[in-house]
Order: C-alpha cells, then structure tokens, then sequence
C-alpha cells in the first residue's frame, strides 16, 4: 500500500469517507466532489486488492483518489474500493497523509444502523474537546456508547498527532442511503462553514445510489473474475 501525490497543500483539513454502512462516506464525498472546485492531487496504491479502475462518463475512477478544494484548503478522500480487512494499513495511510500535509484535523464521515424504521439522527465522537460540541449541538449528539470498525475504528485506536473527528449517521440498512448521507452533509456543514446545501443530495438521492450500487457491483464481478482466474473484457 502506498501513498502516491502529485501535490502536497499545507495546513490542510482532510475529510475521509470509506465505503462503510449504507455507504455514507462514499456517498457523502461524491456530493462534495461535484459541488466544490477541486483537481485531484493523488491516489492510495494497495496491492492488496485486484488491478482494476472503474470508467464512468469516460473518466477513471480509482478505488481510493485524493482531491483538494483550494477555497476550504480541504482535502477529500474518496473511496469506493477498499478490499477487505485493511483498516489498519489505511489508518497508517491516513497518519502518513495527515503529517506530510501538516493537517490540522482529520473528519470521518461514517454511516451507523439504525435501531427505528427512520435514519436522521448525527453523532459524533472527537479525540479533543471545547469548539466541537458547541459547533454540533444543535445538529449532532455526542456518540456514549458503540462499536467503531473499519477505517475509523483503526484512526481512533492510534497514536495520531492529529485532532480526529468522526461523524456517524444513522442509517436504515447496509443498502446506499443518499437520506442519511445529506444529515451528515449537514452536520459537516455546521462544523466546518462550507455553506454546502444538502437539498441536492436529496434530490439525486436515486442518481447518487444507482451510480454507487453500479460502481461497486463492477468491482465486486471483477474481483470475483480475477480470483477465478478468468481473463475479461468489458
């Protein structure tokens, strides 16, 4: 696994979301993506998962690329493969990216299952205190009680420098959740000032899924393909 730039901004905010329950940080990223100016500035290398890339509207899109936003001075982590068990290498990954930029903040987006038939409700857990709950509280609670895995799970268990922020949406199922997924636009824009609508995101909310579940179901055959040993064209 190898972290590869193409530019290296300074004091950065790195915003992360990796394919996790109801696909909220992915879905999430994507949005910031089509709704902020940014230029890709790198690429996480693993070859821990087969050799491939998606094409969608003529453009490759690659299992984990790196965006900077000039105007927030954010960096976005965009994931929609990140074969399996590689939390911690990630994680390192991640450390490794936060100190050669210099972060100042590293924010996880995250989906969560929700106990009720209805999504919507934010929580939030930070490894530091005072400017985050008066920023979320009209819009997210603190996280008491959980279970944190994946990426995330494996940022807040090292020893990173780095203030660590992780928001969590509730989400209905493990299935994409473009609903869920505009509450936490929401709570990001509370905490960070983007001025970002999430109304867009309700509105696309089928565009958003259908792309998503076509990118991911893509990967998941070709990966099956690979394993079986079988060459493929298409």
């Amino acid at each position: 696994m190898k972290l590869v730039l193409t530019k290296k901004p300074k004091n950065v905010t790195i915003v992360e979301g990796f394919p996790g329950f109801g696909l909220i940080g992915t879905i999430a990223t994507e949005f910031l993506l089509e709704h902020l100016e940014t230029e890709k500035i790198g690429v996480i290398e693993m070859d821990e998962i087969p050799a491939m890339i998606a094409i969608h509207q003529n453009k490759v899109v690659e299992p984990i690329s790196l965006h900077y936003n000039k105007k927030y001075n954010l960096v976005l982590i965009h994931a929609i493969n990140i074969g399996k068990d590689l939390g911690w290498k990630l994680a390192d990954i991640i450390k490794e990216l936060s100190e050669t930029l210099m972060a100042k903040e590293i924010i996880s987006l995250e989906g969560v299952g929700s106990p009720t038939a209805e999504s919507g409700r934010i929580f939030y857990y930070s490894t530091t205190n005072g400017a985050v709950s008066k920023r979320l509280s009209d819009v997210a609670s603190p996280l008491q009680e959980g279970i944190i895995v994946g990426v995330t799970g494996a940022l807040l268990a090292k020893s990173i420098k780095t203030p660590i922020i992780a928001l969590f949406a509730e989400a209905k199922s493990n299935m994409p959740d473009s609903r869920a997924a505009a509450t936490i636009i929401e709570a990001l824009d509370a905490y960070t000032g983007l001025q970002i609508d999430p109304k867009p995101l309700l509105k696309q909310a089928q565009v958003f899924e259908q792309k998503l579940k076509g990118l991911i179901k893509k990967s998941q055959q070709a990966e099956r393909i690979q394993e079986d040993k079988l060459s493929y064209v298409g």
